[in-house]
């Protein structure tokens, strides 16, 4: 057996045993069941999305190569900052997806930074705009990811919002896939991603709201309608993917990183996420409006 695939699967069962523990309650119970301490569920989920953070961030700066000016000196501390202040709403329970201009304005921004890649793509060869999309396209949407899930810290309960998430993700990987392979004929963006169809994003549009539709049924105590988070999610995640590809040819990279051998880094990996996790947070301040 190809001793690269034997290595790309086990990168990837450590990854999702990992991913899985620290974004659903079986993650705190299993450590609370070996270790003498008493871990909490959001202590977990905190350290897993500013780790992703963290390395998303890394990974950015080395695709863009900074040059030798002042900015590549402030990326971090700006993106720190910014983190830090979801934070401080996420260990103060102070996420409650009422219209705020400020979440607005950065949900924009995101949106504003993704235009600029694809159409004036110029802007980011400067210095000044790499430290700007950085901070942007990584402390916002972990930011962001910080208030999907509801946790009480005193009965040590945690929500499973983006647990369902990655599942959503993965499903609609899989599933435009598939659907793509065996009946793909129409290319959805050949330059940026070659391998992706029209009909496999259809594919996975259909099949990732029905694998919705039983999240929804099984798990009333979900935030929103699971339906519409699954239908956000099938378009967007891939999406997402074409983002974090565009970055890359635009800097005439292949891969993010080398974190996950076989997969490429962490920005390969959640290329998807940092789309949807903004686009779904969005979804649920619009749901509590109506």
């Amino acid at each position: 057996m190809d001793r690269n695939f034997l290595q790309r699967v086990l990168s990837g069962f450590i990854y999702a045993v990992i991913l899985i523990a620290c974004v659903h309650p079986i993650g705190a119970e299993t450590l609370n069941n070996i270790l003498p301490i008493t871990i909490k569920q959001h202590y977990l989920f905190y350290g897993l999305m500013s780790f992703f953070f963290l390395a998303g961030a890394w990974e950015c700066m080395r695709i863009m190569k900074f040059g030798g000016g002042y900015e590549k000196w402030i990326v971090f501390p700006l993106a720190i900052f910014i983190f830090y202040l979801f934070s401080k709403r996420f260990f103060y329970h102070d996420f409650f997806f009422n219209f705020r201009l400020t979440e607005i304005l950065a949900l924009s921004l995101i949106l504003i930074a993704v235009v600029t890649l694809f159409r004036s793509t110029n802007e980011l060869y400067y210095d000044s705009g790499k430290l700007i999309f950085t901070v942007i396209y990584t402390a916002l949407p972990f930011g962001f990811a910080l208030g999907l899930p509801r946790y009480s810290a005193y009965e040590n309960t945690f929500s499973l919002e983006v647990f369902f998430l990655f599942i959503l993700i993965w499903s609609s990987d899989t599933f435009a896939y598939l659907t793509g392979k065996f009946f793909g004929k129409h290319k959805m963006a050949p330059k940026i991603s070659p391998k992706k169809t029209w009909e496999g994003f259809a594919g996975g549009v259909i099949l990732t709201i029905i694998l919705a539709f039983f999240i929804e049924k099984y798990n009333p105590g979900l935030r929103g309608n699971w339906m519409v988070v699954g239908f956000l999610v099938s378009v967007f995640a891939p999406f997402g993917d074409l983002v974090e590809s565009q970055l890359k040819r635009s800097f005439g990279v292949k891969d993010s990183g080398n974190i996950i051998p076989g997969h490429g880094g962490i920005l390969d990996r959640l290329d998807s996420f940092i789309i949807c996790a903004p686009v779904v947070y969005l979804y649920f301040i619009l749901e509590k409006l109506i």
